[in-house]
């Protein structure tokens, strides 16, 4: 239960997750084993997240939607990779009443939301869960949010779930800190994925970090114009929205703390962060784990 004073040692941070390709679930590299070390750090610190409420880069809408079946299926929302990801399962238990809950938050904040009884998990939520979570265990909200609107926007969203995180649930934005898939490749050495990242990669992704620490909050909305070579990491910006619903239900008085930072393919970024007040203690256990 939350405490009356302070915040409580049990209030569960939010994160941001760069899922990258959906081949992170056959092979997970530096992110998928981060990812493994995660769930249980989350665990031992916090306990057991009661739910999850997932916005990811892959279910969006023209206005927020909640997606309250009691069970989810998993989505192969992708083609051409091999016949081994689409024989991978990961069919969760939804969460009805979190629906209502997180509808009720929205709706109370300003959001015109929508809940509606269907349920999936696309891969940007289920290929990287299946290395936090690997059980398939805990219950899942899918929450599609609005891809036109703007970072500051996306941040409100957040800021109206952020109660959640008193009650035992995880928010969890997944995307990726970078995503310009023409881009894969530069500098990889073929059969690795690892190598060199191209030199306006590591330099978006260092902006973001150092932005971010600084709680440059305006900085951040504005990336589009004020990172360096934002446009070139994310000819669209869907991939990198989610972190600022997840900044926002983390609060905007606490510094954001990355937890992960690798790339794969060249300039595909996987940093991974955590918001809000209890971020260090996670990545402390995450520190102690490694």
């Amino acid at each position: 239960m939350p405490c009356n004073s302070g915040m409580d040692t049990r209030t569960l941070p939010s994160i941001f997750l760069s899922h990258g390709s959906p081949m992170i679930a056959l092979e997970p590299g530096e992110a998928g084993a981060f990812m493994s070390r995660l769930g249980p750090a989350i665990d031992k610190t916090f306990g057991r997240p009661r739910a999850i409420l997932a916005l990811s880069a892959h279910t969006a809408a023209r206005t927020p939607v909640i997606l309250a079946a009691p069970t989810h299926q998993t989505v192969h929302d992708f083609g051409g990779f091999p016949d081994a990801l689409f024989k991978l399962r990961y069919d969760a238990p939804g969460d009805p009443a979190l629906a209502d809950r997180a509808l009720a938050l929205l709706n109370d904040a300003g959001i015109a939301a929508q809940r509606v009884p269907e349920g999936g998990l696309d891969h940007g939520i289920w290929t990287a869960l299946r290395h936090v979570y690997p059980q398939a265990d805990v219950p899942i909200v899918p929450l599609a949010w609005v891809p036109s609107q703007s970072p500051a926007q996306q941040f409100a969203l957040g800021e109206a779930l952020a109660p959640l995180a008193d009650e035992g649930v995880l928010v969890l934005g997944t995307g990726s800190i970078t995503h310009n898939l023409r881009l894969l490749n530069r500098g990889w050495q073929a059969g690795s994925g690892q190598g060199s990242e191209m030199a306006e990669s590591r330099a978006f992704r260092d902006w973001i970090f150092d932005r971010a620490t600084a709680r440059d909050w305006e900085a951040l909305f504005d990336y589009r114009r004020s990172a360096p070579h934002a446009v070139l990491m994310h000819p669209t910006d869907e991939h990198l929205l989610p972190l600022f619903s997840a900044a926002g239900a983390g609060g905007r008085e606490t510094t954001p703390l990355r937890l992960h930072d690798s790339v794969t393919l060249g300039a595909l970024g996987m940093d991974a962060y955590a918001f809000g007040a209890n971020a260090p203690a996670l990545r402390d256990a995450l520190a102690t784990a490694a």
